[in-house]
């Protein structure tokens, strides 16, 4: 892989044949919600795929090294694979308070959870199948699911991660077999409830991570920058991130403003820097972003950066996205070529 590589974080926009964007807009669905399609349950899947057909050219025509399927097969990044197992009562859902301090609708644990089968290994072959590219497929972090979730088995969270856990890393072992280049967690919740990730945050990222070879990412954020806008310019997790068995730890940086000193804390790790903000429909130059990265040389050797946005990009519009990962492939290559 050449010297600050780009990718996307996972999802890309959907199209708006395909999803209600509108209604999209105005959530981050945790149980399934399939009035948000807008094609009939027959022509789905076809629907979907000719979608992730789509995201996959936009990143390649982009310039983006390291592509995802877009998460088009998915209505948020975690409702997929959380709602896929066994224990999940998807028909009555329970109720927690999102990052906002409002009640939202969650999967209910109902039973002991376990992973019946593959949810996410189809949609990394078809990935695979479409690009000469490295491919990288996410799923939802353990820590994460159990915040998002109201427990009526466990009765302790611990528990109930470590179980979400064990789901996780069937799911990852599968993924590399089936040719997965690169495997991220979502992990957003570690920054929203930083003294239960202080308890247990670890212990069940690196649960999920057991026994497992190839490169893996765990992604921390403050939240979409639709729904968060005003964000702290500081993490409270990353010092706890460099124990995680993670090859890579992905933060983002440019909407908050981040204060780069902080990733001395995640040596020897390497950091998947957020250098796009998806709080604005305005574009970055190249030389906005070739910048951003030469501000992490100080604290990071460049030989340890992966260039990307700072979150996933699935709330932005298509064209901005797209013209955002341009700007994000030509900076890096600017970046690149002053390093010599």
């Amino acid at each position: 892989m050449k010297l600050l590589p780009t990718t996307v974080v996972g999802s890309y926009p959907q199209p708006d044949w395909l999803i209600d964007r509108a209604v999209l807009g105005a959530k981050v669905p945790r149980v399934r919600e399939p009035d948000l399609w807008r094609v009939r349950a027959e022509f789905l899947e076809e629907a979907q795929n000719d979608a992730t057909l789509l995201a996959i050219q936009d990143m390649e025509r982009a310039g983006i090294d390291i592509v995802t399927d877009g998460e088009m097969r998915r209505e948020s990044y975690s409702n997929r694979f959380a709602t896929a197992l066994e224990g999940i009562d998807v028909e009555r859902p329970g109720s927690t308070i999102n990052r906002s301090g409002k009640p939202i609708p969650v999967p209910r644990v109902a039973g002991p959870i376990r992973r019946i089968r593959g949810v996410e290994i189809q949609d990394l072959v078809f990935l695979k199948k479409n690009t000469s590219r490295a491919a990288k497929i996410t799923l939802p972090g353990p820590f994460t699911m159990a915040q998002q979730a109201q427990d009526d088995y466990y009765k302790d969270e611990e528990a109930m991660a470590m179980a979400f856990a064990a789901a996780v890393n069937e799911e990852l072992r599968e993924l590399f077999a089936a040719g997965a280049d690169v495997v991220q967690l979502d992990e957003p919740w570690l920054q929203a409830r930083p003294d239960r990730a202080a308890r247990y945050g670890v212990k069940a990222i690196n649960r999920a991570l057991a026994g497992v070879t190839g490169t893996t990412v765990v992604h921390v954020c403050f939240g979409y920058a639709a729904a968060v806008h005003d964000k702290p310019s500081g993490y409270s997790v990353l010092p706890q991130l460099a124990d995680t068995a993670a090859t890579q730890i992905s933060i983002e940086a440019a909407q908050p403003g981040l204060d780069l000193g902080v990733l001395k804390d995640l040596a020897p790790k390497t950091v998947m820097l957020g250098v796009i903000d998806l709080g604005t429909k305005e574009v970055e130059s190249a030389g906005d972003v070739a910048k951003r990265l030469a501000a992490a040389f100080k604290y990071v050797a460049p030989e340890k950066l992966v260039a990307a946005p700072d979150c996933g990009m699935k709330y932005l519009p298509r064209a901005t996205a797209f013209a955002k990962l341009q700007a994000l492939a030509a900076g890096a290559a600017m970046a690149r070529k002053a390093l010599g």
